[in-house]
Parts: C-alpha cells; sequence; structure tokens
C-alpha cells in the first residue's frame, strides 16, 4: 500500500525539519510531499534539503488550495492513502498509523484524527473554552445536516482512501475546509470515522484563525454547512 503524507506549509522553515523527521520515524516507508503556499522564507528550500517532494504554489491559496494540490498529487501517481499533517508541528505523527490502518482495513474512506474521541491522552494540547465550544457546535451542526458524528471537525489530521483522494482532487473547499471537507464526504455517501490522536502546541508562530476571526469562521462554515448540496447531488459529483 503507497501512502503520502500531504504537509501543507506557509512559512514553516523552522517547524519543517521536525514534522518531517517525526513522519519518517514514525513511518519510514510514507512518502513526504511539501506544498508550499506561497511562502516568503525558506520553507522551499528547507523541504528540498529534507528530501521531500516540494509542490511550491506560486501564490498563496490558503489551507484548502494547497491541501488540494497535495490531493491532486495522491490522484496522479496512484497512491492508496494520503495523510493530511499540518506543517506547523501540531499533530504527533506517532498516530499516522493508526489513522492508515483505519483506511486500509476498509473501515472508512475518510479518517480523522480526534482530540475529544475515546479517553483524554495524558499531555494533549488542550485549547481555549471558547474554541472547545466552537468546535462542539460545529460537530452538532454536521450531525444535524449531514449524519457525520465527528467530535473534532476542525482536526486537520486525517487519512483518506482512494475514493477520498479522487472526490477531494476534484473539489475541495477554499476557505476554512477541514469541517466542510468531512460534510462533502459524507454527502457523497463516503464513510467517515475517528481516531483518537494527541496534538501539542504549534512549535512556532501563531495560529490564522485568532480571537477576531473565530465567529466569521463559525459563521462562514455554518452557512457552508446550510448551503451543502443534497446527498443525490453529491454522489453524482464523485462517480
Amino acid at each position: 500500500m503507497r501512502v503520502l503524507a500531504i504537509v501543507p506549509a506557509f512559512n514553516e522553515e523552522r517547524s519543517l525539519p521536525a514534522v518531517v523527521a517525526g513522519l519518517r520515524r514514525s513511518a519510514p516507508g510514507v512518502d513526504v510531499c511539501v506544498v508550499d503556499d506561497g511562502s516568503t522564507d525558506g520553507t522551499a528550500a528547507v523541504a528540498r534539503s529534507l528530501g521531500a517532494t516540494l509542490l511550491s504554489l506560486p501564490v498563496n491559496l490558503g489551507i484548502g488550495g494547497a491541501v488540494q494540490a497535495g490531493y491532486r498529487w495522491a490522484r496522479d501517481h496512484g497512491y492508496d492513502v494520503a495523510v493530511q499533517v499540518d506543517g506547523d508541528g501540531q499533530h504527533d505523527t506517532g498516530y499516522l498509523p493508526a489513522l492508515v490502518a483505519e483506511v486500509a482495513s476498509g473501515r472508512a474512506d475518510l479518517a480523522v484524527g480526534s482530540r475529544f474521541f475515546g479517553p483524554r491522552v495524558a499531555g494533549a494540547f488542550r485549547s481555549t473554552w471558547s474554541r472547545r465550544a466552537g468546535i462542539r457546535y460545529l460537530s452538532l451542526m454536521l450531525r444535524l445536516r449531514c449524519g457525520a458524528r465527528v467530535s473534532d471537525p476542525t482536526s486537520g489530521f486525517r487519512a483518506a482512501g482512494r475514493r477520498a483522494i479522487e472526490l477531494f482532487a476534484r473539489s475541495y473547499p477554499p476557505d476554512y475546509p477541514e469541517p466542510e471537507s468531512i460534510a462533502v464526504a459524507a454527502r457523497a455517501g463516503l464513510s467517515v470515522t475517528e481516531v483518537p490522536v494527541r496534538m501539542t502546541e504549534r512549535l512556532h508562530g501563531e495560529s490564522s484563525i485568532g480571537p477576531g476571526r473565530s465567529l466569521y469562521y463559525l459563521v462562514k462554515v455554518s452557512m457552508a454547512l446550510v448551503l451543502l448540496p443534497t446527498r443525490h447531488g453529491a454522489e453524482e459529483e464523485l462517480a
């Protein structure tokens, strides 16, 4: 089974070495593809020096465009599983084999790494109460709109099988894609499951979603979920 780790990165030259080292330590057989999303620092040079496949976007497309570029690479090069891993070092790559196994076993087309599924992992990073409340709200919206039961819909740590790779390579939400992509997959008839994972604080820099953008995030994603196509239409998109 061929597995690709998609690492979207915007100005992550300081974090990338640890991320790539973690991937190679946890899953030596996994190919690493760094998508440089129009960085203005040395992200591209660092990715090359680490021996990763490098996709350089000429302008910053945001996380959705960067991740879709990785899915297109996975589709066009015949990968069986694509695992999304953030370039900021928050995702514990030791859980990558569990995500891959969930898809490889046939239990899921899309396996989402969750901080809130199963027993709480000791030493895990705990976000603010307001962000946790927002996550619970989005989880409820997903359940109501498309029947997906995901406790951590904002998690970008996830594994996609061939059907999900094909779907996301064709169409992927451009703005705040994590919850929306779960809805797209569920509406297309793909099976979505969760795997308990541990996350840590990002190694460097700050999140692009600060307190001032959190409300906009919730409103925008809520509207996207309300305007989702019917399941029949989504399945036609996948066919």
